[in-house]
Formats: C-alpha cells, structure tokens, sequence
C-alpha cells in the first residue's frame, strides 16, 4: 500500500516508451496564440496581462542589462504553473515532482547567473563570497561557507519545488484514500475529510502557482547580483 502511494511519481510509459516528452511538450499546445487583429479575445488579453504584470514586477529590481532575461523569465513562469496545475488533475502525470528535471531547470540557469557575473564583473562577483569587515581569520572559513553556499543554491531551488509538489501530492492521495476507507463505516466523518479533502486542493492550487514564482524569483534575484 506505501508503495502505491509513490506510483504516481513514476514516470510513464507506453510500450516501453517514456511518456514525459508528451508531458512536459503538452503544455505549450494549450497556450494561445496572439492573432493579428488588434482586438483580442479576453482570454488573449488576461494572458497578455498576467504575463506584463510579472514581467514588470520580476524586472523592477534589475537594471537594463538584466532584461534580456524578460521572455526567458516569463516563459518559464508560465510552463511551470501550466505543469503543475495540469499535474492536480486525476489520473495525470506532474513532470515537476521528479528532481531531475527540476535540476535541469535550475542548474543551467544558475550556471548562467554566474558566468554572466564573472565575465561582466568578476571584482563584484567574487566579492560576495566575503562580506565586508570580516575579521582576518574568519577570512578562510567565510569564504569556504559562502563557496558551499553558491554551489548549494542550484540544488535548493531543484529540491524545495520537488519536496513542495511531492508532499501536497502525497497529502491528497492520502486523505483521498481515507475517504474512501471511512465511507462505508463512518458516513459523517467521510464527509469532513472529504471538506477537509476539498480546502487542502483549494491550497494546493495555490501552491502549485507560488512554487513556479519563487522558482523564477529566486532566480532574478540571483541574476540580480551578477548584472
């Protein structure tokens, strides 16, 4: 039964072929594409909207050399909610619960904050691995503490959007299945597990869009300090 739970995570395939290429290429067929006409529909427009408002706010701390980064940024934001809010559906499979894609996100993208620091600055860029005042013999330890740091960060984003999907995941199989369990039995508790099945959807939804905005979040901010 503990095995069954973590099923879902496993990636799909159908005559031995895997099916995550499909998952991960599905969402973008659902997007729509700007006509030419000058007035669009408002699907169109709430799109255009949303992906403005977090572009504006995503950029606003950067200076002009970090907005090239505008349509990467935004494109990512938007494949990441679509994923996993397309993951909360039954019987689908979210590409986002397994690390090494989520690795393959962040640490390309890390690696490209950092370059992009050393080659444009690399005064700055390697001052921030010693902050200012240090005492002479913390000078070593410090800069080994904040070497591991850097190298850690690619890992943190990879595994706090993994562990945040896997457990809401794992949470609605497990109240789901209870439900099922308690209803033939307990008639009226099934029904308050099943509320309580209901709101803990509700946040997972929230969670599924906060997940894709720190993801990128962090990601500017680490843009932020290399431009």
């Amino acid at each position: 039964m503990m095995m069954s739970f973590f099923d879902q995570f496993a990636s799909p395939s159908f005559l031995g072929i895997p099916l995550i290429a499909i998952a991960i290429a599905l969402p973008w067929t659902l997007f729509p594409t700007p006509p030419a006409r000058w007035l669009n529909n408002r699907l169109i427009t709430l799109q255009t909207w949303f992906i403005n408002r977090f572009t504006n706010q995503l950029l606003l701390p950067l200076n002009v050399g970090g907005h090239k980064w505008a349509l990467l940024f935004a494109s990512l934001m938007v494949f990441l909610i679509t994923i996993n809010m397309l993951g909360l559906l039954p019987y689908t499979f979210t590409p986002t619960t397994q690390l090494s894609l989520n690795m393959g996100f962040a640490v390309p993208l890390w690696l490209a904050t950092v370059i992009i620091g050393m080659r444009n600055q690399p005064t700055v860029a390697l001052g921030h691995l010693l902050p200012e005042g240090t005492p002479v013999p913390l000078i070593p330890v410090l800069i080994i503490i904040e070497t591991i740091s850097l190298f850690i960060r690619p890992l943190a984003l990879g595994v706090r959007l993994t562990a945040n999907l896997t457990a809401g995941h794992l949470l609605i199989q497990l109240i789901a299945t209870a439900v099922f369990v308690l209803l033939p039995m307990m008639p009226t508790v099934a029904i308050l597990t099943a509320a309580v099945l209901f709101l803990l959807t509700l946040l997972e939804v929230a969670v599924a869009m906060i997940q894709a905005y720190v993801f990128v979040l962090l990601l500017s901010l680490y843009l932020q300090e290399n431009v």
